[in-house]
């Protein structure tokens, strides 16, 4: 029996994720080539998901788990602060955000990937998957 949690989101986002889909930065897409497909270990992820009042660059829902991808105005004090209360959100209902900057996924997707990596293997060795059995 599929025991999933329901998270609901603000419907207004749906086109905007859409938009955003359309119009991925090549950070983005460089990281989704390495994502997409269950590539990782067998999860789905998806790409500008809608949760809550905000869109997740990519999430995947079996791990509760929210991947951000920081350009460059991500510096600003702004954005960052936003950021803050955006991961804070999410962690209240149960997503954890890994976040990486453009240059780190640019120039060192090997750390990136192996960080996604150790995700997984920290939550299949504390948390069994519902979905596998």
């Amino acid at each position: 029996m599929d025991k999933r949690k329901i998270i609901l989101y603000n419907p207004h986002l749906k086109e905007y994720a859409r938009q955003l889909r359309n119009d991925s930065t090549r950070t983005e897409i460089f990281l989704w080539l390495k994502l997409k497909g269950k590539q990782m270990y067998g999860y789905d992820f998806h790409r500008q998901k809608p949760i809550d009042n905000y869109i997740l660059d990519f999430f995947c829902y079996e791990l509760m788990l929210g991947i951000e991808v920081d350009g460059y105005s991500h510096q600003f004090l702004e954005v960052y602060h936003k950021d803050g209360i955006k991961e804070k959100r999410m962690n209240e209902l149960g997503i954890t955000v890994l976040r990486f900057s453009d240059e780190e996924v640019l120039k060192d997707m090997e750390n990136v990937i192996r960080a996604i990596e150790f995700f997984i293997y920290e939550q299949e060795q504390h948390t069994p998957n519902p979905f596998n059995s």
